[in-house]
């Protein structure tokens, strides 16, 4: 009897460690796929002392049959995260802040340098290479998503703020 109670206990042991481990990578992945949405190759860059905003990007598909669109973005290492657009008016090139970023029934966004993407605003201290940025994503129909953004080296095509 006691033979089995250690078997059985180390079994739950394994089996919990286990669930532990399954529910931990995924938070360090660059993908996050909650329902019909999935983000891929979500990033942002270093930033340097004093720098207050960085640029976010990911792929956004929808793998559902019904549109759905980004609400809104908070991460805890900025004051506010908005959802911005790059835009040629005449032969400037503008940001501007949106309400919320569509993604289309079957099929993707990009958010990418030069076009649309997040704005985190106010950043509390530099973003290091090598580090991740929490983000959660607010959709009207997904609902909320964590993603987990790597941050990489600065290099060209950085976005000029």
């Amino acid at each position: 009897m006691i033979k089995s109670k250690k078997s059985l206990s180390f079994r739950a042991l394994v089996v919990g460690f286990g669930s532990m481990l399954a529910l931990a990578i995924p938070a360090y992945a660059q993908t996050a796929m909650p329902g019909s949405i999935k983000i891929e190759n979500a990033y942002t860059r270093a930033t340097v002392p004093g720098q207050q905003v960085a640029g976010g990007f990911m792929k956004i598909e929808n793998k559902g049959s019904t549109a759905d669109q980004l609400l809104s973005a908070s991460s805890p290492v900025a004051g506010e995260v908005q959802l911005h657009e790059m835009v040629m008016e005449g032969n400037v090139m503008r940001m501007r802040q949106l309400k919320d970023i569509p993604v289309p029934a079957s099929g993707a966004v990009e958010l990418k340098p030069g076009g649309l993407h997040l704005m985190f605003m106010n950043i509390k201290t530099p973003l290091a290479v090598g580090e991740t940025v929490p983000v959660k994503l607010k959709f009207a129909k997904a609902g909320e998503v964590e993603v987990k953004m790597p941050v990489n080296a600065m290099g060209a095509g950085a976005m000029k703020h």
